[in-house]
């Protein structure tokens, strides 16, 4: 039996509005996922660090605030200092589709818009973690 899911959510910056990270969770935990949500106003550096601490396969970033581009690079990178290469990090929000293409192409996982149904986050992590099981990570 494969152990579940560890998904961490995170809010960063100054965004206060957090009812649809907090019904990502939800839906990921109903889902099975093991879930931690770190609540509002996280740095990418507590975010990080949460994700190391708590073990997490999943990182998802929940960004309305336009700082998209600097806040999904910086967990990225400093998830990668830590030697934890091997977290898929997503997330969603208010991002441009060119923006999502230049921050995919940068290593982070596909990124959801607004509207997107939980399950199409659901289904792609649940297919990025057996892919990964698959190759023995």
């Amino acid at each position: 039996m494969t152990r579940p899911i560890r998904v961490l959510v995170a809010k960063p910056g100054l965004d206060g509005h957090d009812r649809g990270a907090k019904v990502v969770a939800a839906a990921l935990r109903d889902a099975g996922m093991e879930v931690i949500y770190t609540g509002l106003h996280q740095t990418p550096e507590m975010i990080a660090s949460a994700a190391v601490q708590e073990d997490a396969d999943v990182v998802g970033l929940s960004i309305l605030s336009g700082a998209h581009m600097t806040l999904f690079p910086r967990v990225l990178q400093l998830l990668r200092e830590q030697g934890r290469d091997d977290v898929l990090i997503t997330g969603g929000g208010i991002i441009p589709k060119e923006d999502m293409a230049a921050l995919e192409q940068q290593g982070i996982g596909k990124l959801f818009g607004p509207g997107t149904p939980t399950t199409a986050l659901i289904d792609y992590i649940k297919e990025w973690f057996a892919a990964r099981q698959a190759q023995g990570a």
